[in-house]
């Protein structure tokens, strides 16, 4: 009787565990922002880095746009792919907890549309066509800047 009322408390503090844990990978560590939109709170080292990551993006969009304009398929593949999922594979798992999960979505979907640019001008795909999924991406840079800022919690 005793150890099923100690298996009992070890279960439901598990499930709590579980709970809170599930919730902060959701919610993310945000707050009300100054400007109305959602702050995302991260370490000042932490916030350097997603914005390292985020001009990393900015770079191979203009790069990805300059080969459109030059008819340049091997600088298109060489910007897209250095974008792609390749260079979300080292983010810190702490970090990625304290992402909300649309934020984590978004930047993951621009990954992998990175991915897919790379992968569309290899196989020929005309630049008219790279040029709209690159407006498509923008599309989602444009709706995370305008529903997220970064906060720095020191």
């Amino acid at each position: 009787m005793k150890s099923n009322k100690l298996a009992s408390i070890a279960l439901l503090l598990w499930v709590a565990t579980i709970a809170v844990f599930a919730w902060f990978f959701i919610h993310g560590n945000t707050e009300k922002g100054s400007d109305g939109r959602t702050a995302i709170v991260l370490q000042a080292g932490e916030r350097d880095l997603v914005l390292s990551e985020m001009r990393g993006l900015l770079s191979a969009t203009q790069g990805i746009l300059e080969g459109a304009n030059e008819g340049d398929m091997q600088r298109i593949i060489k910007a897209a792919s250095a974008a792609g999922m390749k260079g979300a594979a080292d983010v810190n798992p702490a970090l990625m907890a304290k992402l909300p999960m649309e934020f984590k979505s978004l930047g993951m979907d621009v990954h992998r549309d990175m991915d897919a640019i790379a992968k569309a001008a290899a196989t020929g795909t005309p630049a008219p066509e790279i040029l709209k999924m690159t407006s498509n991406i923008l599309n989602e840079c444009v709706a995370c800047h305008s529903a997220w800022q970064l906060k720095s919690a020191n």
